[in-house]
């Protein structure tokens, strides 16, 4: 496939070998961004953790503190008695039979589903579908709770999932290049903090090994994470 000539003077910007603070990864992830809408600020962190053995299984959550510049579309699952609850805190769909048969054909107009417990043994039959799309509600990114209104504000307000891959990598996104450098660096800081946080007593050796951050369409650029520090 043919280069094209952005991508190329991108590309040329970096120095693939080296590794940068975080101020000036930032920096240049901004001015080798060459898209013509608003990319997503991206990180990708290699963990030196086996996500096959469940007390190495890391899945967190974290607010960030500017956000993710993203509008998250969110399902609340409940009973008629939360409806309001939901719907003030700014769900943008509530419901529960009608929205668990929609669900069950493949709709997938949302990016978040939060439920109350008594719901999840009618939503626990959906895995197959919901699970592939990382849409089932869980207590341990706080989707599954009876308090609803506050778990739709968290996640409308920018809370975000940090969950290691089968390859003990977790991907993320931080933010849009649009936001300013140190809005975007106060974000990372957030996110390697709660990693580090979650640590597992297991994991023996390097745990943190290596971060890189990229927008959308742009390069990846290592950051030397001993700068965050």
């Amino acid at each position: 496939m043919k280069t094209s000539k952005s991508k190329r003077v991108a590309e040329e910007q970096i120095d693939r070998m080296s590794s940068y603070s975080l101020s000036e990864a930032v920096s240049l992830m901004k001015k080798a961004s060459y898209a013509k809408f608003d990319e997503s600020v991206d990180l990708s962190i290699n963990l030196g953790v086996d996500p096959r053995h469940a007390d190495q299984n890391i899945r967190v959550t974290t607010g960030l503190p500017n956000g993710t510049g993203k509008s998250v579309k969110i399902l609340v699952i409940t009973n008629e008695s939360k409806f309001k609850e939901a719907e003030d805190a700014g769900a943008d769909y509530v419901g529960n039979k009608e929205y668990l048969e929609k669900l069950k054909t493949g709709w997938g107009e949302v990016e978040k589903i939060v439920a109350t417990p008594d719901m999840m043994g009618e939503l626990g039959k959906l895995g197959k579908i919901l699970g592939p799309k990382g849409l089932m509600p869980n207590p341990k990114s706080g989707t599954v709770t009876n308090e609803i209104g506050d778990a739709v504000k968290e996640l409308k307000a920018g809370k975000v999932e940090l969950r290691v891959e089968k390859t003990g990598i977790i991907h993320v996104s931080c933010g849009k290049v649009s936001f300013d450098a140190d809005a975007i660096v106060e974000n990372v800081k957030e996110i390697y903090s709660t990693i580090m946080k979650a640590r597992p007593p297991a994991v023996k050796g390097q745990y943190f090994k290596k971060m890189t951050i990229s927008s959308t369409m742009g390069p990846g650029i290592k950051v030397d994470y001993s700068s965050i520090r």
